[in-house]
């Protein structure tokens, strides 16, 4: 099975949106969850298991067993917390963080009384920030299309677009962009080739030149 990162998503009553995420288990490589989304909405992302997907032959879509009023009723994957700098969420038993992303407040500090007129005292820095995150389950990873793919030797060599699995659902290769903007190209990476995988990232055993020779 080859999985598009973006690709259609098909509900049994209709169509629901994009492949947005997959969820790998970070040891044995196998992936257990997909997360799917509304086109362009990851507030929206929910998980699923992989075995209520499929791929139809001669289609670049997943095809799931679920309604869409099913999916509504899922826990969203996405979160997002009001916190202090510097402040992480909470640990949680059963689950881990996945992808994040940091929206700071805006630096009221920078501003002194030039700026806002004389006589008006400068406005505190809020010493807080919004955390925006996915959680995912515990053990598990989270690679979405644009997700780097870095050599042994420490370059930035593409990004992931697709993976392909195996009958049992671990990854065989994860298929990157690779280049330049006009001569951009595909290569499969072989799950032989990988060193780890973590949130966001992949990391190869060979080095750069190594790369899609």
């Amino acid at each position: 099975m080859r999985l598009e990162l973006d690709c259609p998503v098909i509900c049994a009553d209709g169509p629901f949106g994009e492949l947005a995420d997959i969820i790998v288990d970070s040891s044995s490589r196998r992936v257990t969850h997909l997360a799917v989304q509304p086109h362009d909405q990851h507030f929206r992302a929910r998980l699923l298991p992989i075995g209520r997907a499929r791929i139809e032959d001669g289609k670049s879509e997943v095809v799931l067993d679920c309604t869409l009023a099913e999916i509504d009723e899922l826990k969203p994957l996405h979160r997002a917390e009001y916190v202090r700098l510097g402040d992480r969420p909470a640990e949680d038993a059963d689950s881990d963080i996945g992808i994040e992303a940091d929206v700071l407040p805006l630096p009221y500090g920078s501003l002194g009384t030039t700026a806002l007129g004389a006589g008006i005292e400068p406005l505190d820095v809020d010493p807080h920030l919004t955390l925006s995150y996915d959680r995912v389950p515990k053990g598990t990873v989270e690679i979405r299309r644009e997700s780097e793919v870095r050599s042994s030797d420490g370059h930035h060599v593409g990004h992931v677009v697709a993976v392909v699995l195996d009958a049992q659902q671990h990854i065989s290769d994860v298929v990157l962009e690779h280049g330049h903007l006009w001569g951009k190209r595909q290569v499969a990476i072989p799950n032989a080739s990988i060193d780890r995988l973590l949130s966001d990232e992949v990391v190869l055993n060979v080095s750069k030149d190594e790369v899609g020779r």
